[in-house]
């Protein structure tokens, strides 16, 4: 057996294809900064027709968040990064959302 398969933990089917793509689109969205908030702004200012005026920008940030999906390298980032999370709920029985919350100072 190849060890480096013995390391490397089982995903779930929802692991594989739901809860890791989300983690994906999450950090996406945060390196497509620049593309994120042209569209927004695009679609303040434009209301109603912000499906006809905005067609640039949409295809900009949607080329952007396509370039992320379809990279191995940022897959596999994101995998650790939710395999690290999953060891730590395992470990300590609390949701990573609730972990980086700041504790009360005082009790």
């Amino acid at each position: 057996m190849d060890p480096s398969k013995a390391e490397e933990p089982q995903l779930r089917h929802v692991e594989k294809d739901v809860l890791i793509p989300k983690l994906m689109r999450e950090k996406a969205k945060e390196r497509c900064t620049q593309p994120v908030d042209e569209f927004n702004r695009c679609c303040k200012d434009a209301g109603f027709f912000m499906v006809f005026r905005c067609r640039e920008e949409n295809a900009a940030l949607r080329q952007c968040l396509t370039q992320h999906y379809q990279d191995p390298a940022f897959f596999e980032e994101c995998k650790q990064e939710y395999l690290r999370e999953k060891q730590e709920y395992v470990q300590t029985g609390i949701p990573a959302k609730n972990r980086k919350q700041k504790l009360p100072t005082s009790m």
